[in-house]
C-alpha cells in the first residue's frame, strides 16, 4: 500500500457527504507522479492484493463485492482487466449488466443483481450494477424522483444485508472528462480492433452529459455508507485509475484479514512415499 491513507481517503465519499463530481479533477494524478513511476507501485499492490485474494479464497467463509460504474468509455473493462491480472481465476467472478431480459423484467429490479453477488470465498465484479436502475432510469423516465428516492432506500438496505451476511460491498465510480471521453469514442470509431465496443447510444447518453452527471452525483450521495462506501476514482489517466482502484480493494482486502484454515490434525510426522 501507499505509505499512508490519505489516498484512499480522498476518494471515499463519507456517510451524509455530497458526493461533488464537479470540484474532483478527472484527471487527478493524486500525488503520484507520471506514468512510469507508479510501475513498481502497481506492482506491489498486485502483489499484495494476489496473496490477501488467495486467503479470501482459501478462507471461504466472506466475499467481496466491487461495483464498477461510469459513463460510457470510463473504463470498466480496462480496470477489470488490470486490476484483476494475476489472481487466481477460481476465486472470481465478474458479472457484465446489460438491458434487463424478459426473465428479468419478471422480477424486481434487485432480483438479477443478488442472483450475481458471489458466494463465499470469491471476489465478484459487477461491471455496471443495481445503479443502472437509478441513474439510467431516472435519466430515460422509467421512475420519477419518488419511485427513484425510494430505490435508494432499497439500495442501501440491500446493501446492509449483504454486509451483515458477509459481503463486503465496494463501489468506485470511474470518473472522467467529457473531453477524455470524446476522445476514446472517437478511437473506437476509428480503430477497426475496437469498432465492435462502439455504440450509436452512446452518443446519445453524451448528450446528456451534464444530466447523467447530475444523476450519478445524485445517487453516489445517497448512496454512500458506512457499510458500502462510495469511491470517487479520477479515470483521465489509466495508470492513476490501476493504482488507485487495486489500493482500495488491498485496504478493504486487509481490514477483513482473512486467514487461511488451520490444516488437518496429525499432519506431522506424515511422509509421503
Amino acid at each position: 500500500m501507499t505509505k499512508s491513507g490519505p489516498l484512499v481517503a480522498q476518494l471515499r465519499v463519507e456517510p451524509g457527504d455530497a458526493a461533488r463530481l464537479d470540484v474532483r479533477n478527472p484527471a487527478d494524478r493524486l500525488g503520484l507522479g507520471k506514468k512510469g513511476d507508479t510501475d513498481a507501485l502497481q506492482q506491489a499492490l498486485a502483489e499484495q492484493l494476489d496473496g490477501l485474494h488467495n486467503r479470501l479464497w482459501a478462507e471461504a467463509k466472506r466475499s467481496v463485492v466491487l461495483v464498477l460504474q461510469g459513463l460510457d468509455a470510463s473504463g470498466k473493462d480496462g480496470t477489470i482487466r488490470r486490476v484483476l491480472s494475476g489472481l487466481n481465476p477460481q476465486g472470481c467472478d465478474v458479472v457484465n449488466f446489460k438491458e434487463p431480459t424478459s426473465q428479468d423484467l419478471a422480477h424486481d429490479y434487485l432480483w438479477r443483481i443478488h442472483h450475481a453477488c458471489p458466494p463465499r470465498g470469491i471476489l465478484g465484479v459487477m461491471n455496471r450494477s443495481h445503479y443502472e436502475d437509478v441513474v439510467t432510469a431516472r435519466a430515460i423516465g422509467a421512475i420519477d424522483d419518488r419511485g427513484c428516492k425510494r430505490r435508494y432506500r432499497h439500495i442501501r438496505e440491500f446493501e446492509r444485508l449483504l454486509s451483515d451476511e458477509g459481503t463486503t460491498v465496494v463501489k468506485v465510480f470511474l470518473h472522467i472528462s467529457k473531453e477524455e471521453q470524446r476522445a476514446r469514442l472517437q478511437e473506437r470509431i476509428d480503430d477497426p480492433e475496437k469498432n465492435w465496443k462502439f455504440h450509436h447510444s452512446d452518443l446519445e447518453v453524451r448528450a446528456r452529459w451534464d444530466e447523467y452527471q447530475r444523476r450519478y452525483e445524485d445517487a453516489i450521495t445517497a448512496t454512500s455508507s458506512s457499510w458500502a462506501p462510495w469511491y470517487v476514482v479520477p479515470g483521465d489517466h489509466k495508470w492513476v485509475r490501476d493504482v488507485a482502484v487495486t489500493e482500495v480493494l488491498v485496504r478493504v482486502f486487509a481490514a477483513l484479514d482473512p486467514r487461511i484454515p488451520d490444516p488437518a490434525p496429525d499432519l506431522a510426522g506424515i511422509v509421503v512415499e
